[in-house]
């Protein structure tokens, strides 16, 4: 548990997001946290704060994260609060299996409620929400989307010739009440205590000069933000409390059979007189003195007096005194039939068998072998029959030489699933599980804007998108490399830092 920070911007004019194409007609939907660390690092050089701020973040050495790093910006509308669903659980399993009245799967963002639902395991209804076309927000039914994208004309004129071109950008046009949030998340106490009044600044120096493209004719600009101080994850994610899943009927256990009460001089296996006589449906029930136990029962039930040879191969625990009254209705495992053959020889192992893993050799095995003298190569088997070390002219081939058992690798934490609320470039120290989760992969580039020069291209990094889940021992961290161009004046860096949740296991 880290201290955090909720921003949110309530936009006063359209926002340009540009999306990964470049393409003018086209914004994308999410603020994504590499293009926000850049917004904020910018307004911290007009602050004087740009090298401390780099040498906090940016700069710092591999293995140690950074003392404040952001989330990709994600929408709201009021009261709810949008985000990207965890990958592993989203689209939800719907009530009825058949019903396709929300497409669940088309929903980029859902409220944070929905998420918490989802995974304490209750069931969502397709009466109450609808997905919102123009925002891909899943809303409830009867309310809109927080935004959507409009295209403004504009014209470019020539001023020595006079000559003009007219061309369309596209944006993002949000309602009433409606904007954008974010997550701030702080190493620790002392990096809150240190970064807080610098973030603030700079967010609002960025509400007031603008946030995204076309800065220039006043968009991307937002009211006075709102901050909400608190702890991370409990303030995005509280923990869930145990929900028992939603079942449609409720579930009537059968009701205990109540204990056979037998009279004194009675024999043992009559049966009371106060029960009714029992139905064809029922079982009927047996004196625990007439059972045998479970696993010396026949395969064969028709012939009950035949008691099964036990043999070496079939082992039988002791009877206890008084077996359970079970029935014949419920089914029984099916045991195998024992067999009056004795069971046949061990055969000595030879090169056609399959090895055994090394793991599961004994150690008597492999101190045995360690011991075996150097020119020996076959291993040594001091159980195996006289007859299996025949000679070399012999018709049965020589056994392989098994390995020694290796020193067994010391037992590694158990890797828990992380659900990424940002853009995510792993380090070289983050220990992450790639063979599990559900995670996608997003190429950045751009163009670098700098005093040292601007418009060449930044060198493209593929970085793991927000709403992913990984699985990692502790709490991914990333990295910030390095995309300047070859042989530019000063390092660009592209802000890959980590904001995760730990997920619960959800079957």
């Amino acid at each position: 548990m880290n201290p955090g920070l909720v921003v949110k911007l309530r936009p006063s004019g359209p926002w340009r997001i540009g999306p990964d194409s470049g393409a003018r007609n086209r914004v994308d939907f999410i603020y994504h946290s590499d293009s926000l660390y850049s917004a904020v690092a910018s307004a911290m050089a007009r602050l004087g704060s740009l090298d401390a701020w780099l040498d906090a973040t940016a700069r710092k050495t591999q293995g140690s994260a950074p003392e404040v790093c952001f989330s990709s910006c994600f929408p709201f509308l009021d009261e709810i609060g949008f985000i990207v669903p965890p990958r592993t659980v989203w689209p939800p399993v719907p009530r009825a299996l058949v019903s396709a009245r929300v497409r669940w799967k088309s929903a980029r963002f859902v409220p944070l409620g929905v998420v918490q639902a989802v995974l304490s395991g209750q069931r969502l209804d397709d009466n109450h929400w609808n997905v919102d076309g123009p925002s891909e927000c899943l809303v409830p039914a009867g309310r809109p989307g927080p935004f959507r994208t409009a295209v403004r004309w504009s014209a470019a004129v020539d001023r020595m010739t006079g000559a003009a071109e007219r061309h369309s950008t596209a944006c993002l046009e949000f309602r009433p009440g409606a904007g954008l949030w974010t997550i701030v998340s702080f190493a620790d106490d002392a990096a809150y205590t240190r970064w807080l009044d610098p973030v603030k600044a700079a967010f609002r120096l960025l509400a007031d000069t603008g946030f995204g493209g076309e800065r220039s004719r006043g968009w991307g600009r937002s009211e006075a933000p709102e901050f909400i101080e608190g702890n991370l994850p409990d303030m995005i994610l509280p923990p869930l409390e145990p929900v028992a899943p939603v079942t449609g009927m409720p579930i009537e256990e059968p009701a205990a059979a109540a204990p056979v009460e037998v009279a004194e001089g009675a024999p043992a296996g009559e049966a009371p007189a106060e029960p009714a006589k029992p139905t064809e449906a029922e079982a009927e029930v047996r004196a625990p003195q007439e059972l045998e136990p479970l696993a010396a029962l026949p395969s064969q039930p028709e012939e009950p007096a035949k008691e099964p040879q036990q043999t070496e191969s079939q082992e039988v625990a002791a009877a206890p005194t008084e077996a359970p009254t079970i029935t014949e209705s419920e089914p029984q495992p099916e045991v195998e039939a024992a067999s009056s053959e004795p069971p046949p020889a061990a055969e000595p192992e030879t090169s056609g068998t399959p090895e055994p893993p090394p793991a599961l050799e004994s150690q008597p095995q492999a101190a045995a072998e360690s011991e075996a003298p150097a020119e020996s190569e076959a291993p040594a088997e001091s159980e195996a029959p006289a007859e299996s070390e025949a000679p070399a002219e012999s018709d049965s081939p020589t056994p392989t030489p098994q390995p020694l058992t290796p020193d067994l690798a010391p037992p590694t934490p158990a890797s828990g699933p992380h659900w990424l609320l940002s853009l995510f470039a792993p380090s070289s120290t983050d220990d992450v599980d790639w063979r599990r989760g559900n995670y996608a992969v997003l190429a950045r580039g751009g163009r670098v804007e700098s005093p040292a020069g601007s418009g060449e291209l930044k060198k493209q990094v593929q970085m793991i998108v927000e709403g992913s889940v990984i699985y990692a021992p502790t709490g991914p961290c990333g990295g910030a490399p390095d995309v300047a161009p070859d042989g530019f004046a000063h390092p660009v860096f592209r802000a890959g830092f980590a904001v995760s949740i730990p997920l619960p296991e959800v079957s």
